[in-house]
């Protein structure tokens, strides 16, 4: 059966060796590299789908774990599917639950079968396994759905990795025998945690079970950036050319520019928004704190030369007053202009590599980004 989804290399950087492409999927195409903001719960936090589009976004993600526990993959898929249920016209990408799974489920009990745990919501006990992670997942209807995968932790010793490793790759034969929805691409994961044999083999492993494309799993868990780092060129050579590369998780203006100099196409972070809520914003300077005492009477944008509606329209003084009030629009605001900020970074990562100077592009932006006000 072909892949409603697939990746087309458009231009290679000649400068740097990044990549620049298109992943065509059923609801639209999706140029690359890309940012994907996420949206957990069928929406992203503070946000409407028009405003999405007037941002430009081109792919949101949701949460298979949470849309299971509430509203239920059921009432999705009577709804018409996640597109129509959240209003959403352009492409989704849904996790697999792993991670959630794991990291927030209470009383979780792991077997070759699945895993058992119970609800963060209400208690109640739960089961999911590779096959329960594609129903689920195929109930919604999105456009791009990831196998059920095992996450070690940060640190692990080698063995428990490989076990994890070993299951993972066992799991995604179990996901891709089980999974049918001929509208929807089914993406394998990369595992190993932070040992090159392990990582490598894991590469090799899912390429050979030939997915449509690959999630590169278990990295930004707490781990100290370079070490992420070294596990993408490790395992860049052994990432089939023709099929995307998304690095999940990861959501900083560094990581984006470090992960696509090592050949990654696609990231999700739910950090922008996170911090947006907090009166923390991106900007070409790094992180500013607008709920400071500093901007107070400052009547200049969140970012000069930013196209946002936020900084088009509204000051630094007064989205600072907005959060001193306790209104919900200094959220809403500064979560506007963080999503923008990493999607209009990434269009001009793209306008670089089709020009052939994404170092000079990667240069340029750390001569300006101060590195001790990173996230």
């Amino acid at each position: 059966m072909s892949s409603p989804v697939t990746f087309e290399l458009i231009k290679t950087c000649k400068q740097s060796g990044a990549r620049l492409g298109i992943v065509h999927t059923p609801h639209g195409d999706i140029p690359t590299p890309i940012y994907m903001p996420v949206g957990t719960q069928a929406t992203v936090k503070a946000m409407t789908p028009r405003e999405m589009e007037e941002i430009n976004t081109k792919i949101m993600l949701s949460n298979t774990y949470h849309l299971h526990l509430r509203p239920g993959e059921q009432l999705v898929k009577e709804a018409g599917g996640i597109h129509k249920f959240m209003s959403w016209n352009k492409p989704v990408l849904t996790d697999s639950g792993g991670f959630q799974v794991f990291s927030l489920a209470a009383l979780r009990k792991i077997t070759e079968e699945g895993v058992s745990f119970r609800s963060h919501l209400d208690g109640s006990k739960r089961f999911i396994s590779p096959e329960v992670s594609m129903d689920i997942q195929m109930a919604l209807g999105s456009d791009i759905a990831m196998a059920f995968d095992v996450c070690s932790p940060y640190p692990c010793d080698h063995r428990t990795a490989e076990e994890a490793m070993h299951r993972t790759h066992r799991w995604a034969e179990r996901c891709k025998k089980h999974h049918t929805r001929e509208d929807q691409a089914l993406f394998g994961i990369v595992q190993g945690a932070f040992y090159d044999d392990l990582r490598i083999e894991s590469a090799k492993t899912l390429a050979d079970m030939d997915f449509p494309g690959y999630g590169i799993g278990g990295l930004s868990v707490g781990e100290p950036k370079p070490i992420m780092y070294d596990m993408l060129e490790k395992i860049e050579p052994y990432m089939p050319k023709n099929k995307p590369r998304y690095l999940m998780g990861v959501g900083t203006p560094d990581c984006f520019l470090e992960g696509v100099l090592r050949g990654v196409d696609m990231f999700d972070c739910v950090l922008a928004t996170r911090i947006a809520r907090n009166g923390t914003c991106f900007t070409k300077n790094g992180r500013l704190v607008i709920r400071n005492a500093a901007y107070a009477h400052d009547f200049g944008p969140i970012e000069e030369g930013c196209d946002c509606y936020a900084c088009q329209n509204f000051s630094r003084a007064y989205i600072r007053h907005l959060f001193k009030a306790q209104e919900i629009t200094g959220g809403r605001l500064a979560s506007i202009h963080n999503l923008r900020f990493l999607i209009r970074m990434m269009e001009e990562i793209r306008q670089a590599i089709l020009e052939d100077r994404f170092l000079d592009y990667r240069k340029s932006f750390y001569e300006n980004y101060d590195m001790t006000r990173n996230f």
